[in-house]
This record gives structure tokens, C-alpha cells and sequence, in this order.
């Protein structure tokens, strides 16, 4: 596999990455499939994203978990949790100008109110 570079000026922003880690999270929240698939949804809405699909699927056990992903024309939203840690992963990637990922996910983050986050943003380039 080859690569090419390209100088900065060459760069084009083609999305947009904002991306986090929860710490502390309530596991009701965090281990209720339908409430947190109804998040994405409503993330997704408040961002001015337009939702193709959305799967959710719980892991049982005493570790437990759920995953939640919605497929966006303008590329997804992902919620994963860990229950045994009290611990979830948000993950918000865009394409194009009219969503705002940052919006999706702080709106996520002040539903689920977790008692402290790491937060990432990334432009994705050319």
C-alpha cells in the first residue's frame, strides 16, 4: 500500500470527529437499550443530522453492556457502555456543513450525566 502527502494548503476538510469516554455513568441509563437508542435518535435530530437507521443490541452477563449505532447521511453516532465500570464510549463523525457533531454530543453527554469525560475533536482531511 502506498501513500501520498499532500502540503496543509493541498488538505480538505471532508468531516468532522468528536469523540469522548464517560466515566462514573449511572448503569440504568447506561444498561437501558430502548432509552439510549431514543438518545441517538434525538442527538441526531438536535444536530441536524438525517437518520437512515438505528440498531441497538444489549450484552448480557454480569459485565453487561449495550451498543447503539445510527447509520446518518452524514455518517453515524455510536454509544457503547460497559456496565461493570460504569463507563461509555461516544463516538460522533460528520461529513458536509449543516450537522454539528459537537451539538450531538454534548447533547448525549448532559442526558446521561456522568461524573467526568474526556473529550476529543479531529477534522478528518484529504
Amino acid at each position: 500500500m502506498s501513500q501520498t502527502s499532500c502540503t496543509l494548503e493541498e488538505r480538505q476538510i471532508v468531516g468532522k470527529h468528536v469523540y469522548g469516554n464517560l466515566y462514573g455513568c449511572d448503569v440504568s441509563q447506561i444498561n437501558d437499550e430502548s432509552a439510549l437508542k431514543n438518545l441517538v435518535i434525538d442527538a441526531a435530530k438536535i444536530a441536524n443530522m438525517t437518520i437512515w437507521d438505528t440498531v441497538a443490541w444489549k450484552f448480557g452477563g454480569p459485565k453487561g453492556g449495550v451498543s447503539v449505532i445510527a447509520l446518518i447521511l452524514e455518517s453515524h453516532i455510536a454509544i457503547h457502555t460497559w456496565n461493570e465500570f460504569q463507563y461509555a464510549t461516544v463516538d460522533v463523525f460528520t461529513c458536509g456543513e449543516k450537522s454539528d457533531p459537537q451539538k450531538a454530543f454534548q447533547y448525549i453527554v448532559s442526558k446521561l450525566n456522568p461524573k467526568s469525560i474526556t473529550e476529543h475533536f479531529a477534522d478528518r482531511s484529504s
